[in-house]
């Protein structure tokens, strides 16, 4: 499996970001595809997840009480690639993020890192004036 992220940045507060998830047509089929995020001293955290293509055609999402209504998790089969659309960002929001990839075929997905089968690179988001 190879996922890599791009899209990270230097943003100010209340501003709106895109991060994007580029993997293979395989992985979006068959592996749940989550964001995580991890600030310094920090644990890593999941931030929201996507089931896979044969969990769920349209995708089931599942986010982190903290993003909710903030952050937007997307697919797009056509180009491959996940999608995590942040608004009205705040400093709290600073760290590393990364995409995660868990076999699953079930129409679900969960916040969970320990269980995730695959790991890119991580791109760093910042959140400051």
């Amino acid at each position: 499996l190879q996922l890599v992220e791009s899209g990270g940045g230097l943003v100010q507060p209340g501003g709106s970001l895109t991060l994007s998830c580029a993997v293979s047509s395989t992985t979006l089929r068959d592996y749940a595809i989550g964001w995580y995020r991890q600030a310094p001293g920090n644990e890593r955290e999941g931030v929201a997840c996507i089931s896979s293509i044969t969990g769920s055609v349209s995708g089931v999402t599942n986010y982190a009480a903290s993003v909710k209504g903030r952050f937007t998790i997307s697919r797009d089969t056509n180009k491959n690639s996940v999608y995590l659309r942040m608004n009205n960002l705040t400093p709290g929001d600073t760290a590393t993020y990364y995409c995660a990839a868990q076999y699953q075929l079930a129409p679900l997905c969960i916040l969970y890192a320990p269980d995730q089968d695959s790991w890119g690179q991580g791109t760093q988001v910042t959140i400051s004036s």
